[in-house]
Parts: C-alpha cells; structure tokens; sequence
C-alpha cells in the first residue's frame, strides 16, 4: 500500500511540472517565443561570413573605398564594381583564387571595426546588405568582364580612358557627373615656391597647353619640354589632373578639382545620384556606357 502511495505521489508531481508545458504547446507558446529568440540573433545575422571568399573580399573592397554613410544603392554600384574588376583579374590570371593586390583597396574585418569604431555594427550590415543583394552580379561588355574603373569625385565630367591610358575602351567615355562640384574638397589649392618646381619638375615655368574634352590638363610645358598633364600630377601629388597654374605671391599656385584619375564611375557623383533616387543599375548604366550585367554562375 505504501509503495502504491509513493507511485501515485511522484506522478502526481510529475503531472504539476509537466502541465505548464503541455499548454503552452497546445495553445502555440513556442510559436509566439520563436520569433522572440531570432529578434535577438538578427543583429548579428548581417555580419556574419557570406557563401564565398570572392564576396567577402567584396564587402572589404566596398569597406575601404566607399563611405559607409553613403546611400544603400552607391554602395550597390561600388560593390558590383568592385566584384567585376576582381572577376577580370581572374580571369587575366587565368584562377580561380581571389587576388588581394590588383589595385583595389581592401580592409578586412579588424580593420573595419578600427576604422568605424562603435558605428561597426550598423556600417558592417549596410555594406554586407549592398552585397548580398547584389551577389555573384558583374557588369560586361561584349560577354566580358569590363575594366570596372572608378574614382572618388570627377572634375564635373568623367574623363575618357583614351586620355588617361591611351587606350580607347568604348564603355569608358566622358559623361556628365555636374553634382560633384557639392562633393567636399572638389575644389582644392596648393601653393608651390619656385623652387620646389625646379626640385619636382626641372622647371619654375609652367605653362598649361591643351585640355581635353572634359577639362582635364592634356599637355604641360615646363621650360623646354612638355609633359602630359597625368605626369604633371605624379610629380606634385596633385589630386587629379583638372587644375589650373597662376603665379601669386612669388610662388605658383594650383587649384585642382576632383579627386582620382576622373574614369568611370564617380564614387560621391554616384552617391548623389542615388540621393535623386537612381537605382544602382542606372547609376552603373550612366558611368559605364553600352553595359550589361550578368550573374556569375
């Protein structure tokens, strides 16, 4: 009889601990807390490591090149530009590894939190969103990978490749990208002593000779010979090669606009653009003339 108690005691208490959990199930408890336990996960959810490494190199190229702040769909249009001259170089590689030092910048993921400090989790997911949207999409021409080149702030206008390369690439013409101008530091002014010109160029006579279509400096002469307007700029470490020369002061000075060589895609023209509610295709079709976009199997 004892015995027959102390069973029907440890079942009697067994039903009073398992009673709350039978009706939570029936009534769908767990259904309602689930979504609970991944609002907690989400925050961390967009940081964490995409399918391939050929991505996660994208999100450190966007990182280092483009502000974060920038709108969601500049960041579209820097991460498919980034991804198609990765994939180009590749393929001119002839590998499938991913190449770190093809002239691109690159921040990896301890890099980012020390340059985005306590804005690293909300700057780290907008990126890796701009990604992940886009994944596996590079832009061609002509069934290839183009030359997906790009620079921070134009002069006003995109400069032809053919001015800067010598080389006539057909997507990589001069088009208008005016909202730059808004672009902080556009417009900057550097005063050289004449004899910092006889140290960098051989010369304190500076003479600008020709422009291109779009403004920037095609030919320099200096004394007795002429230099290009890019080799101008290497040797003053000017910010691109739209600048202009006045004496002043017993010195000369140089006030440039723009930053970069000036070819493809304006990175703040592409901000402003998405600012005015362009799509990262259309900013992408602006700067890159006659190209299409294809995902990468």
């Amino acid at each position: 009889m004892k015995k027959l108690l102390g069973i029907l005691f440890f079942y009697s208490i067994l039903v009073v601990l398992l009673l709350p959990l039978v009706v939570t199930l029936l009534c769908g408890g767990f259904s309602k807390a689930m979504p609970q336990q991944a609002k907690v996960l989400y925050g961390t959810a967009d940081l964490a490591p995409l399918k391939s490494e050929l991505e996660e190199y994208v999100v450190g190229v966007v990182a280092a090149e483009m502000p974060a702040a920038f709108p969601e769909e500049a960041l579209k249009a820097q991460a498919v530009a980034a991804r198609t001259y990765q994939v180009r170089q590749m393929q001119a590689a002839g590998t499938k590894e991913v190449l770190y030092d093809v002239g691109q910048a690159y921040i990896d993921t301890a890099e980012q939190k020390k340059k985005w400090g306590e804005n690293y989790p909300v700057y780290a997911s907008k990126i890796r969103k701009a990604v992940r949207e886009t994944a596996g999409e590079i832009m061609v021409y002509d069934g290839e990978p183009i030359l997906a080149a790009f620079h921070a702030i134009s002069a006003g206008r995109t400069e032809d490749a053919v001015h800067v390369w010598n080389n006539d690439v057909p997507y990589l013409k001069s088009v208008d990208s005016r909202e730059d101008a808004k672009a902080p530091q556009h417009e900057t002014t550097v005063i050289f002593s004449e004899q910092e010109l006889e140290e960098k160029l051989g010369s304190a006579e500076v003479y600008i000779l020709s422009r291109t279509d779009a403004g920037y400096v095609s030919e320099v002469r200096l004394g007795e010979k002429i230099l290009s307007g890019r080799e101008v700029r290497e040797k003053l470490g000017l910010r691109s090669t739209n600048f202009t020369i006045e004496k002043k002061d017993g010195g000369v000075q140089v006030t440039t606009h723009g930053y970069g060589h000036g070819v493809g895609m304006s990175q703040y023209g592409a901000s402003f653009l998405a600012e005015k509610g362009k799509t990262y295709h259309e900013i992408l079709r602006h700067y890159y003339q006659g190209i299409d976009f294809q995902k990468m199997e």
